[in-house]
């Protein structure tokens, strides 16, 4: 006797689609939204049970929602550049967004206006939640890369969450030196940090999976 395919069971690639469109609609729409399994599959018109079927946890959710943005937005992106080693890679990456960071008077710009619209007066919730969408927004591509090379095996599995706050921190306090006044070459010193940081992470070669 045959056994009913229902929703939940089926393998069909067009829910998992519409899962994953109404998901990245959704963070288009509020780059802060949690996409809780709820109301993502409300979204796709799919049955919670088909959303777990193809995404376990909220979090397998997340992660290929914003590979499949990242892939799109940023094809060129160097965590995609195997010709270079992973360590090259990831410190390329982070160096993207140094560079919006800007160096001397554009820095302390930057800084100054952190400061008054963030640090300075009493948060609102307004302000609040304005940071932490851009603030999440960058964790998550940060969270791509090591993705990416997690599946090629130069990470260990783990939180990559909690990896891309370490490495964040690292890049705020890189970009808040240069702010700075410096007795020495930013350019030398962020190298030596970002490779201390990114080394910190990564297998040692003899121990990647081929």
């Amino acid at each position: 006797m045959d056994v009913p395919r229902t929703e939940a069971t089926s393998s069909n690639p067009r829910s998992r689609d519409r899962i994953l469109a109404a998901a990245a609609a959704m963070l288009g729409e509020n780059p802060a939204a949690q996409l809780s399994v709820r109301a993502v599959a409300a979204r796709a018109g799919v049955s919670t049970g088909s959303l777990r079927h193809h995404f376990p946890t909220q979090r397998a959710l997340q992660d290929a929602v914003l590979a499949g943005i990242y892939e799109f937005v940023f094809s060129d992106d160097p965590i995609h550049d195997t010709t270079l080693s992973a360590r090259d890679r990831l410190v390329g990456c982070l160096r993207q967004i140094l560079v919006s960071a800007g160096t001397g008077q554009q820095a302390r710009e930057l800084w100054a206006t952190t400061y008054e619209t963030f640090i300075a007066p009493e948060p609102t919730e307004e302000s609040r939640s304005a940071y932490l969408a851009i603030e999440r927004h960058t964790r998550y591509r940060v969270e791509h890369w090591l993705s990416v090379l997690a599946g090629e095996g130069h990470i260990t599995e783990g939180d990559n969450a909690q990896r891309a706050k370490f490495l964040l921190t690292v890049v705020n306090g890189l970009s808040v030196e240069r702010a700075l006044p410096s007795s020495q070459s930013l350019l030398a010193s962020e190298t030596a940090t970002l490779f201390t940081a990114v080394d910190s992470l990564l297998r040692t070669p003899d121990k990647v999976r081929r």
